[in-house]
């Protein structure tokens, strides 16, 4: 635009100035030559007025072209920013209650359709983030007021009676510290979890093998009672990462495949280190899974059934993933078709960790 403007000048100038001066008119022999006693022969009018009209006519040019140059500017920078404007109104109508509208602009490939197309983007996760956030709110205060409910009619009951002995209090004050007890669970789960979505907190060296190891030690009264038998082939594996994430990880699947085994199932157990990962690998028998609902089990207050003495909310394997993502890991589950799940994570093993992820 600056240099259409500076030949459009020019053109003016030119076309102002071409009459000005006769082309034949002569220079005076020694016009301007310094006199011996210090003077200078006079400059001829005729050029002193062709100063003076080339002075007036570039006034003339300037103060004709300023005017259509900042007019032309105008409309052309409106032209040009009018995508950004259509875009500015149409994200200050997007709220929370329409965040999945999108700004859609149509149009050539160009920055401004690229600056759309990926404030669209943004807007998609952005409504993604906030659906989970409500199914996750929403679940989790339908997991708490169940307890809460039961805790009320706990309570309640021997007030009501008229009858009620001792022993009778006593007893629904040992169910209430049971209900408690599944509360702070929940709530500990809860905890955990959000903690796990910001990150890790620490990094140090870990022993996935021993971590692995001292899960399934701590949990034989458990195996026993279930009559579960576990196959380990538990090899040194150590990674980078934070190691009460890692044993929280290596509990909830131990806990999950303990829980939804069958009587006299087996957990098979593995870690390696594999072309610069860590994995680890829990494989469990249990009733059969359909393929297209694994996924949906890593989401908060997700289970395939309930069982009779279920005191889990579905928050095992959610958890689990959220650690994976903290650790920069991936995670890859499938169903077994004799039934159970396959649960395969592959941590970056120490030394290749790209990072912390948090």
């Amino acid at each position: 635009m600056s240099v259409l403007s500076g030949v459009t000048l020019l053109a003016v100038v030119f076309v102002l100035a071409r009459d000005l001066l006769p082309t034949d008119a002569p220079m005076p022999a020694g016009a301007g030559a310094a006199q011996p006693g210090g003077g200078v022969i006079g400059t001829p009018a005729p050029y002193l007025d062709f100063k003076a009209d080339m002075l007036l006519v570039s006034g003339i040019a300037l103060a004709t072209m300023a005017p259509v140059s900042l007019t032309l500017g105008w409309m052309f920078a409106g032209r040009m920013l009018r995508p950004v404007q259509v875009m500015t109104v149409g994200l200050r109508q997007i709220s929370g209650s329409n965040v999945h509208e999108r700004l859609a602009v149509a149009g050539p490939r160009d920055e401004f359709k690229d600056l759309a197309d990926t404030i669209d983007g943004v807007l998609a996760r952005l409504e993604y983030a906030l659906d989970g956030h409500k199914r996750f709110v929403a679940n989790a205060a339908h997991e708490l007021r169940t307890p809460l409910t039961v805790e009320h009619a706990l309570i309640e009951e021997p007030l009501i009676d008229p009858d009620a002995t001792v022993d009778a209090f006593r007893a629904n004050f040992e169910r209430l510290l049971a209900a408690n007890r599944k509360r702070g669970l929940l709530l500990e789960s809860l905890l955990t979890l959000a903690g796990s979505e910001h990150g890790r907190r620490r990094v140090e060296d870990v022993d996935l093998a021993g971590i692995v190891r001292q899960a399934v030690q701590d949990r034989t009264s458990d195996l026993d009672r279930h009559r579960l038998r576990v196959k380990a082939a538990v090899r040194p594996a150590r990674l980078l990462g934070d190691p009460t994430l890692i044993a929280r990880l290596v509990s909830n699947l131990c806990d999950n495949a303990i829980h939804y085994n069958v009587p006299g199932g087996v957990i098979d157990i593995s870690t390696r280190l594999d072309t610069g990962q860590a994995l680890l690998v829990i494989a469990n028998t249990g009733a059969v899974v359909p393929p297209d609902e694994v996924q949906r089990l890593f989401e908060p207050f997700q289970r395939l059934h309930r069982v009779s003495d279920d005191a889990h909310h579905g928050l095992g394997l959610s958890i689990v993933r959220a650690i994976v993502t903290a650790h920069s890991a991936e995670l890859n589950a499938y169903s077994h078709p004799e039934g159970g799940l396959v649960v395969e994570i592959a941590f970056p093993a120490l030394g290749t960790h790209p990072g912390p992820a948090d």
